[in-house]
């Protein structure tokens, strides 16, 4: 028999890759390749979505083919994983951006965001779409383009321009672009537009009409796991039969699919989800509500969100911008130097802090410095940083949900560092677990559309592949963190006492 895979395209901040998997779960093949990262102003952060889709097209699908030994006939299903928030508008007839796609990282609309938290509130917000108002997701970023872009408004009220996520964009694309493309998104990334009905999923008339978005120019909301159609080259005949965002797919891929899981996926940012199962939780504690996936006809799965901005790129700041280690992996060792941080905290609020406190006027602080500390101390402070900002959303989570976390699945870059995760473990004082596939991301978007396309027979199916390759079990005396912890508070309300003049 011949033996046939499922593909992943799991399209990210840094980078586009595809990954082959087999009916284990176990990667076969893999090919990546890094796009240009466009800084044009202060807080400016843009992608060119024409080079991602050159990248997809041209190396990176036909090389995880080639490292597979296999053609396009011996692909059962395509599953998409993307960036998300990340605006993208497009001619329809032509297929060419009307400009650069703005990130999720990107904070020029702080001033028009901070205006709307002050005129109209949270609450408008949170009742409707599940989210606070911040730089962060997409709607405010459209609003931007419309008043930055000479006659784009009535481009899109005329339908003559599309409006997606990266995901959108690479369908519409596999599917022929011009030529017939499929301009449909998926209800998790949607829901972190501000323009869906978080109850419905379906766009919302009021955020449409509060943010003067046209109608014409939106995608089709459809499931996370359902055949959306037969896509073209470099895939031709190939059904896509998934599109996650990267955040929900790695929660798919970790197989939190009960009611109080969790996942954490440690990468530049971190961002751990939380199943709620078909119930809408509303947070009253700083965190967002947001679609964890939806299978084809069935009721939509929620999930609790906690963002937070800046964790392995702490790291890199550690080293790029100090000077301090020479290499990522270093700061493990130079923290593990010294039994402790010497009462030195780091709050890395380089724009802002994201859940619990959504404060974009907060900045990074070192708090406790004296001349007793080494770079040995502020590397375990770096790392420690990581883990007190994880143990914020767990607390602000625990608060908000029936059931208290008993467990956290962790995964991304950042799991490597061993003495991070034991920290992660005290701190929170549960298990933490490391898979051991840990690209979750693109494992999340494959197992949704194995499971469309019947290559995986259900849920359960998939958690048989779900393998554990390490944990950390808490060992730090509850005195002691709950002292250190309040140290850590006490830091984070002089970062939140740094507000803009």
């Amino acid at each position: 028999m011949v033996e046939r895979y499922v593909i992943s395209i799991d399209q990210g901040t840094l980078s586009t890759r595809c990954i082959l998997f087999d009916q284990q779960g176990r990667l076969v093949s893999v090919a990546q390749r890094e796009h240009e990262q466009y800084y044009a102003k202060p807080g400016w952060a843009e992608h060119d979505p024409t080079e991602i889709w050159s990248h997809l097209r041209r190396t990176v699908v036909p090389r995880a083919l080639e490292g597979a030994g296999v053609g396009p006939d011996r692909i059962t299903a395509i599953g998409i994983a993307n960036q998300r928030e990340t605006t993208v508008v497009w001619d329809r007839r032509t297929g060419v951006p009307v400009c650069h796609a703005i990130t999720w990282q990107d904070t020029r609309t702080s001033g028009y965001v901070e205006r709307l938290r002050r005129t109209t509130g949270d609450d408008f917000f949170l009742e409707r779409c599940g989210l606070f108002p911040t730089t962060y997701f997409s709607a405010p970023r459209l609003r931007w383009l419309f008043d930055h872009v000479e006659g784009l408004r009535a481009r899109a009220e005329r339908g003559e321009v599309l409006f997606g996520t990266m995901e959108s964009w690479l369908i519409w694309n596999l599917t022929g672009g011009p030529d017939g493309g499929l301009h449909l998104t998926d209800a998790t990334n949607a829901s972190r537009t501000m323009l869906m009905n978080i109850r419905t999923l379906t766009w919302d008339d009021e955020l449409l009409a509060y943010f003067d978005v046209p109608r014409a120019m939106l995608p089709e909301i459809r499931p996370s796991a359902e055949c959306y159609g037969m896509a073209r080259a470099p895939l031709p005949g190939v059904p896509i039969c998934a599109a996650l965002g990267d955040q929900q797919a790695a929660l798919f891929g970790q197989t939190c699919f009960a009611c109080g899981e969790a996942k954490c996926t440690y990468g530049t940012g971190s961002f751990l989800l939380l199943n709620t199962g078909t119930e809408l939780v509303r947070s009253r504690h700083g965190l967002l509500t947001t679609v964890g996936y939806q299978i084809g006809d069935e009721p939509a799965v929620y999930a609790l969100e906690g963002p937070i901005a800046v964790t392995g790129s702490l790291v890199q700041w550690f080293r790029d911008r100090l000077g301090l280690i020479h290499s990522a992996p270093e700061i493990e060792t130079l923290a593990r130097g010294v039994e402790d941080n010497g009462g030195c905290y780091i709050v890395p609020a380089f724009s802002g802090l994201f859940a619990p406190h959504w404060r974009s006027d907060a900045r990074g602080v070192i708090v406790g410095l004296t001349s007793y500390i080494t770079r040995g101390h502020l590397a375990r402070a770096v790392l420690e940083a990581t883990g007190w900002q994880t143990r914020e959303v767990v607390d602000a989570m625990n608060a908000d949900s029936p059931r208290p976390l008993r467990q956290l699945k962790v995964d991304g870059g950042m799991t490597s560092n061993n003495l991070l995760m034991q920290f992660l473990a005290d701190v929170l004082d549960v298990p933490v677990v490391r898979p051991m596939v840990s690209e979750t991301v693109s494992l999340g978007a494959a197992y949704a559309a194995g499971l469309v396309s019947g290559y995986w027979p259900d849920l359960e199916g998939l958690r048989r592949n779900w393998h554990r390759a390490a944990q950390w079990m808490p060992t730090m005396d509850p005195a002691r963190r709950e002292a250190e912890y309040e140290n850590w508070r006490r830091a984070v309300e002089r970062s939140l006492g740094w507000a803009r003049p």
